[in-house]
């Protein structure tokens, strides 16, 4: 055996040992005390253990050899079924405080779930240590004990003893969430799943309808919405006691769980795609892929990622769409403008959906008013409709009322002569208005 072999085999050894203690534990207490052996704590320290061990094999190229490559791929899949674990254990731990509807069969597919990551990592701790000693891997001489890893919650709860400070843009930052959580629900219609399907309707729809790199791109979006919420808005024990803010949490209830149940889907897909759907023509990876399928239920991680994940990330962006309506309801403030109507062409198609788009990005109500008449000015088709009434009367102002944020924005709009020159082709907008681009460059294509 050369030196870089050795130092190999040295160094493998110590990265190993925390996490075959962890599976040593796992495989001698889960079967006589299956309900309290997977803690976060537990899942934490496993997903820091897989993930440093996983990035020492990969620098000394173990996916690439064959002795080693299996033993890389029951890193991984710790790695990842761990944290999908982690982010469950959060939300069975978090569900009384998310203050949201009883959903029939939701409990009961979180315990179904929930036995499926914690049969899986306890099927991997009757292989890893075979395949570490086959590896001559040194096993650990002593595991953990029951009380290295307790139980995060407790009956205990800390006084809540903070005040609340009214804050000057409290009400502006209420709305621009409850916006933002209307439009993110809007932009996630692709991937709402109204029924439950069966295993081989799933396969058709991973990955090729639902990939990972679509889900994360929505989990990143629940999360900025989580962190502006809790940074910008109050919701101690204090402000509970206010109606309008039980109304505040219920709202974060929903986007909060949707967000770690996409935690869980994405984490899932990653590693189905990565590790489980296709791994080449080679024997080597043939026969890990043969073996992972003895440890993970393939059809139970799909039907977990489906059936359970974004099923209920439906259901829950659905709720809580109409709670953050509400919400953004009660706290716009309404004022009204008075604005010309486009130069030469008028309220023609383009005008009217730049002024739609920005009336359904604010998610409030503003009418167009012409003379006694009311439009919605949500509605490209009202707008248009008042075009040919203002043409014909030769009005050249009209009063927009509602939403003080979408009138600004529409007075912004007005001021470019609604985004066209005088010969109808469209011109750049402020950053203020960016926004729009995607619409305006659709109508672009109609109009081409």
């Amino acid at each position: 055996m050369n030196n870089n072999i050795k130092n190999f085999q040295s160094k493998i050894n110590i990265f190993s040992k925390n996490i075959l203690k962890i599976f040593l534990y796992i495989k001698k207490n889960y079967k006589n005390e299956p309900q309290t052996i997977f803690t976060k704590k537990i899942y934490s320290e496993l997903i820091t253990s897989s993930r440093l061990l996983e990035d020492f094999l990969d620098f000394h190229g173990a996916k690439n050899n064959k002795e080693w490559y299996f033993y890389r791929e029951l890193v991984a899949t710790v790695e990842h079924i761990s944290l999908a674990a982690y982010s469950q254990k959060h939300i069975r731990n978090r569900l009384p405080f998310y203050k949201i509807e009883k959903i029939e069969g939701f409990e009961l597919d979180i315990e179904t779930t929930n036995s499926f990551l914690e049969n899986t990592l306890y099927n991997i701790a009757l292989i890893i240590t075979k395949e570490a000693k086959k590896l001559n891997i040194k096993i650990p001489s002593n595991t953990y004990k029951k009380e290295d890893y307790p139980i995060i919650t407790t009956k205990d709860i800390l006084e809540s003893n903070i005040e609340d400070i009214d804050k000057v843009k409290q009400k502006e930052n209420i709305a621009r969430i409850a916006n933002n959580f209307i439009n993110m629900v809007e932009t996630f219609n692709d991937f709402m799943i109204y029924k439950q399907y069966n295993i081989n309707e799933i396969k058709e729809m991973i990955p090729v309808k639902i990939n990972v790199v679509e889900i994360r791109r929505f989990e990143m979006m629940l999360h900025n919405l989580q962190s502006y919420f809790d940074s910008y808005i109050i919701y101690n024990a204090t402000c509970l006691r206010k109606e309008t803010n039980k109304s505040l949490i219920e709202m974060r209830g929903y986007f909060s769980i949707s967000f770690h149940l996409l935690q869980i889907v994405g984490r899932l897909l990653h590693y189905y795609e990565r590790h489980l759907y296709d791994k080449g023509y080679k024997d080597t990876y043939k026969n890990c892929l043969a073996n992972l399928k003895e440890i993970i239920n393939v059809d139970d991680l799909l039907d977990s990622i489906l059936n359970y994940g974004l099923y209920y990330v439906s259901l829950f962006l659905t709720i809580g769409k109409k709670k953050a309506q509400k919400i953004l309801d009660e706290h716009i403030e309404e004022s009204s403008i008075v604005v010309p109507v486009p130069r030469d062409t008028g309220f023609h198609f383009r005008p009217s959906k730049m002024v739609a788009s920005i009336v359904k990005h604010y998610g409030s109500k503003v009418i167009l008013k012409v003379d006694n008449k009311e439009f919605d000015a949500g509605s490209m088709l009202e707008i248009t409709w008042a075009g040919g009434f203002i043409k014909r009367k030769n009005i050249k102002e009209v009063t927009f009322k509602g939403d003080k944020r979408a009138l600004k924005d529409i007075k912004i709009l007005a001021g470019l002569n609604y985004a066209e020159d005088m010969m109808g082709n469209k011109v750049s907008f402020p950053n203020n208005l960016n926004y729009l681009w995607n619409d305006s460059n659709e109508i672009h294509k109609d109009e081409n």
